[in-house]
């Protein structure tokens, strides 16, 4: 593999709230285009990890290079205007305001702000019903609605990678389907995806490879097809047994 291909570069970082070490000695990397996931039982670090590559928290050691950049010092406006956006777990939209006026808020940095109309464009035709509610209150939609509004205001920024984090708790099972095709479809535009996600046997069916976290630490990583062969996925996540 060559440099070019990795978009994103994770080396060795450690990350402490306050005085808890979060992450240990952390090292992955994301390639461009790709469909990245990180699976992990809460309080492995997976959120921490997403927090930590869009600048709400900084690594005490080790460095986070994007595009050959580094990235573990910036803030986080410094972060999205580069090109990373993160999609936080429990949605977050705006409750009092319009879909418009969310997705109006995706848009501020000055790159972004240049291609609002297209943007916008984009996430209309990805979730139709956005435009359809795009003068409805956000508190008013759906979970499943709030989530897509989520992912729009994401792409409103603009971006080359998307951090995703736990897109379907709490959602029906159709509403899932109707994201992961999303995600899909986003993908294909040339837009890099790392998320994290609850339901690991759906995860390791869409993404195109994973890294398991264990208590702060990456403890495996391969495609996607790789890990469903693990036994070690297969008895922690599955709860299957390697024959004997």
């Amino acid at each position: 593999m060559t440099m070019d291909e990795v978009e994103l570069e994770i080396k060795n970082i450690d990350v402490f709230h306050g005085t808890f070490q979060a992450l240990w000695n952390v090292s992955l990397e994301i390639r461009r285009g790709e469909m990245l996931a990180l699976i992990g039982a809460n309080t492995s670090g997976k959120s921490t990890l997403m927090d930590t590559i869009s600048g709400l928290l900084h690594p005490a050691n080790g460095t986070i290079e994007f595009e050959g950049r580094d990235i573990s010092r910036l803030d986080c406006h410094e972060i999205v205007a580069l090109g990373i956006t993160q999609v936080p777990e429990g949605r977050h939209v705006f409750p009092e305001m319009t879909v418009h006026d969310n997705l109006m808020i995706g848009s501020y940095s000055p790159c972004a702000r240049a291609k609002t109309k297209p943007n916008l464009e984009r996430v209309y035709h990805l979730f139709p019903i956005l435009k359809e509610r795009r003068k409805q209150i956000a508190r008013t939609l759906s979970g499943g609605e709030q989530q897509m509004l989520a992912i729009g205001r994401g792409l409103m920024a603009d971006p080359k990678l998307m951090l995703i984090d736990e897109m379907s708790l709490g959602l029906a099972p159709i509403v899932i389907d109707d994201l992961f095709k999303a995600l899909k479809k986003i993908k294909e535009t040339g837009i890099t995806i790392l998320f994290v996600e609850q339901n690991v046997k759906r995860t390791l069916q869409e993404t195109d490879r994973a890294y398991i976290l264990e208590t702060g630490r990456v403890t495996l990583s391969g495609t996607a097809a790789e890990l469903r062969e693990e036994a070690k996925i297969k008895k922690a996540y599955f709860g299957l047994e390697e024959c004997v």
